[in-house]
């Protein structure tokens, strides 16, 4: 038995899932878009499925799992949306199944009360809500009133943007220039710096780097 004392686990479910007619491209289409947030974002388990709409990960700091978590939404296909609980706590690897590791702890206890939590704001007046942070009592800073204020927001811009919005954000996330993005989408660099600004991208990232800040 195994037991990493202060993991960031991470639950992901599929948003509306029997609202798509073909679920088994549904769940590949996901799975190429997670592995590619898995070749980007280094984990200490990554992206993975489990059993149903359901995919499980576990990273080794809040900077990780929420960059993680953010990619996955930019790297789904037009149309597709996924929750996502975060839980920072323990994790404890107790054995192996057919499904992978067989996991206890903290951590994912908190991640499935955040998850829960995504999802009755989802059906909520926070309708745009998609992601929730839950801390287990023995963790410390940042505390999960700052961290859900970061996600709220987060979610609500990620959520207000058109495709070519999500495009442009992704790209720039991965290093892309101004001039690559705008060759890209058949536009001016201009275009491209006014799209970040307007739709919220530059300000994500800005209140991202502030969070980042506190858990140091």
């Amino acid at each position: 038995m195994n037991t990493a004392s202060d993991s960031w686990a991470v639950i992901v479910d599929v948003s509306k899932s029997r609202s798509h007619d073909d679920r088994r491209a549904l769940q590949q289409e996901i799975q190429d878009a997670f592995g590619r947030v898995n070749g980007i974002i280094a984990a200490r388990q990554p992206l993975a499925a489990t059993i149903g709409d359901e995919f499980q990960a576990v990273y080794s700091s809040l900077g990780d799992a929420t960059r993680a978590t953010l990619l996955s939404r930019l790297c789904l296909p037009d149309g597709v949306d996924c929750r996502f609980g975060i839980g920072r706590g323990e994790v404890t690897t107790i054995g192996s199944g057919v499904a992978g590791l067989v996991q206890d702890g903290s951590a994912w206890w908190s991640a499935r009360e955040a998850i829960d939590e995504a999802r009755r704001h989802e059906y909520s007046k926070l309708s745009f809500v998609r992601t929730w942070f839950r801390a287990a009592s023995e963790t410390g800073t940042p505390d999960e009133a700052l961290v859900n204020a970061y996600l709220l927001a987060r979610d609500h811009i990620v959520g207000s943007m058109n495709p070519r919005a999500r495009r442009l954000l992704l790209g720039h996330l991965l290093g892309a220039t101004q001039g690559d993005l705008a060759e890209q989408e058949g536009i001016t660099q201009s275009a491209v710096s006014q799209n970040l600004n307007r739709n919220g991208a530059n300000a994500l990232l800005a209140s991202e780097a502030l969070l980042l800040e506190v858990e140091r």
